[in-house]
């Protein structure tokens, strides 16, 4: 069904799998102890670095930043036995699974930093949809293994999405896809799509390690496995029959699944996450509407519109007819979206409907123009500004402002000059954002650029064309940086 030379393994994966659901009270105690590590983390973090910096936290372990830590395979072996302990994957400590974790402790550092900036935006989602059908809570790191947490990643077999469903598949598991759509990259919908299918799989072996070869090969070649292993029931014993490809899968997520467990103790210092998912939100459109219209009206990046809607083809928002089409951005954005939906609509039939110039009759009585008692000046067109906006402020209309310039279309670009009516230009009621006072930030020990945007609720992208001019991979402490 997917393919394992993804960048895939280039990921850490995730921690210790909980029960399967056959037991309610092993699936509670999983549960509890995934969420037990989790929260000493955080206490830990929270103790050691108050600001949120990681880097304080290697420094307590003793650590100079290019350290790589390696440890005996005996201490390997009893880290792998306590999350075993809880674990239904069967997280056998042998010599394969030893290289495995070895390679991604050496191999994988710097994606297993991105992975855990990336989490922030996914897990409590898919905590969500595994709570609402019974599954492992732990199920959610596989997405890490599948697609390293990029919902728009795609295999060279043609696997597509967080979960890397193919074609064929994802339409089996009900996920619709059109020329605007393909709900393989949304992250809601392949993840519930996700565990209807892994709770089959599971169904089918009553072994979570042959649930998992099955994701990745395909129900088929595990029944295969099976019947040349002699009807061997367990994973490790079934392993040398399996393709070559899949025989690595259940290892790779072992050794992901200990990186992520560990990461501190191996010098590994999460990435900054851009934003969590408790603070997005939705809203769902009436009308059809590009992604520049929206990055328009609100004055928010479009490139992180796209990366928060993944499910979309282009960057367009297709008005429904059999059910809803939403956009998702951070809570702020779409509590002004809302207020704003009417402007939205009158602004992308500014910026993207055609309208024809009009037919203007020649006139009857040639000593009569128009022009004869009309003056006009010229408007040189600003950042922000529309025909509709422009035509107002000169007490005009948009087709008057078409007619005396010659234009076919309401497509405008900054700095070309439009002949208007002279004299009568009105003031603007609102003031600009461009005119807010400029705010600075003074650059502290451990900042980095993607944790001063987010201290300040802004993107990257953002951030950066404020400081256009600032080498953002080289800050130093008492730099001075724009944030408003």
């Amino acid at each position: 069904m997917r393919e394992l030379v993804l960048i895939v393994f280039i990921g850490l994966s995730i921690g210790a799998f909980g029960q399967p659901d056959e037991s309610t009270e092993d699936s509670i105690r999983g549960l509890r102890m995934v969420e037990t590590i989790e929260q000493s983390l955080k206490l830990y973090y929270a103790e050691q670095s108050p600001n949120g910096n990681y880097d304080s936290v290697i420094e307590a372990l003793g650590y100079e930043s290019s350290d790589v830590p390696t440890y005996s395979d005996e201490v390997y072996c009893e880290r792998l036995s306590q999350m075993n302990e809880m674990s239904p994957f069967h997280l056998e400590c042998n010599e394969t699974t030893l290289k495995t974790i070895k390679f991604f402790c050496a191999k994988r550092r710097g994606f297993a930093r991105v992975v855990l900036g990336r989490s922030k935006l996914y897990f409590d989602m898919f905590e969500e949809k595994l709570a609402k059908h019974g599954l492992p809570i732990e199920l959610k790191y596989l997405s890490v293994i599948e697609s390293g947490l990029r919902p728009q990643v795609k295999s060279r077999a043609g696997a597509l999405g967080l979960w890397q469903f193919m074609y064929r598949t994802g339409r089996w598991m009900g996920l619709e896809e059109n020329s605007y759509i393909d709900e393989r990259m949304d992250p809601e919908a392949a993840t519930e799509a996700a565990c209807m299918y892994l709770k089959s799989l599971y169904g089918m072996y009553d072994d979570w390690n042959l649930a998992l070869a099955a994701y990745n090969a395909g129900p088929g070649n595990v029944n295969k496995a099976i019947r040349r292993s002699g009807n061997k029931l367990t994973y490790w014993e079934v392993r040398p029959f399996l393709p070559r490809e899949t025989q690595g899968y259940v290892p790779n997520f072992i050794a992901a699944s200990y990186l992520l467990t560990y990461y501190a103790e191996h010098n590994i210092i999460p990435s900054e996450a851009t934003i969590s998912y408790n603070e997005l939100d939705t809203m769902c459109v009436r009308k059809g509407v590009h992604m520049a219209t929206i990055a328009k009206l609100l004055d928010f990046d479009e490139d992180e519109i796209k990366r928060l809607n993944p499910i979309y083809k282009k960057s367009y928002i297709p008005k429904g007819v059999n059910r809803k089409y939403c956009v998702t951005l951070p809570l702020d954005e779409i509590g002004n979206l809302v207020t704003l939906e009417d402007s939205l609509y009158k602004l992308e039939f500014e910026l993207f409907v055609k309208v024809k110039e009009p037919v203007i009759k020649p006139a009857t009585k040639p000593a009569t123009s128009p022009s004869t008692n009309t003056t006009y000046s010229y408007h040189k067109v600003k950042s922000g500004e529309t025909l509709g906006t422009i035509a107002s402020r000169y007490g005009s209309t948009v087709r008057e402002v078409q007619r005396i310039n010659g234009l076919s279309s309401t497509k405008i670009y900054v700095g070309q000059r439009l002949k208007v009516k002279a004299g009568t230009a009105r003031t603007p009621t609102t003031t600009p954002r461009a005119t807010t006072a400029k705010k600075y930030y003074t650059v502290r020990s451990g900042d980095t650029f993607g944790s001063i945007a987010q201290r300040h609720k802004l993107s990257v992208s953002q951030l950066k064309r404020l400081n256009s001019r600032i080498n953002i991979n080289r800050l130093s402490i008492g730099q001075k940086i724009r944030v408003k």
